[in-house]
């Protein structure tokens, strides 16, 4: 599987913004789509994924009914819409596959069989 992000760039605090991730490279109807983040000096973590086939979505609950997540079957893209951007949310997003689903224990853990590369984004305060 082979992932394309885009979208990332600078915002103010409360603003919005979306990315993009292009998949290709195998069937993935039974794979999970979705993002990570890193911020500088900090985990990596769980943003948000997506069941491919049935549409189910999981969002850890610091971007919960702030962010999106969705795909369109037809351009093999995923996006994150994300909303009211917090200066906690700087950090570099990360397109991920899984054939996994994210589990909560406590907080979300997801573990990916597939990584794309980076793109920054920047919530000015």
């Amino acid at each position: 599987v082979q992932l394309q992000a885009s979208g990332g760039g600078l915002v103010q605090a409360g603003g919005s913004l979306g990315l993009s991730c292009a998949v290709s490279g195998r069937t993935f109807s039974n794979y999970r789509m979705g993002w990570i983040r890193q911020a500088p000096g900090k985990e990596r973590e769980f943003v948000a994924a997506i069941r491919w086939s049935e549409g189910i979505e999981y969002y850890p609950d610091y971007v919960k009914g702030r962010f999106t997540i969705s795909r369109d079957s037809a351009k093999n893209t995923v996006y994150l819409q994300m909303n009211s951007l917090k200066p906690e949310d700087t950090a570099v997003y990360y397109c991920a596959a899984s054939t996994e689903d994210p589990i909560y224990r406590g907080s979300y853990y997801w573990s990916t069989d597939y990584r794309g590369q980076g793109t920054l984004v920047t919530v000015s305060s």
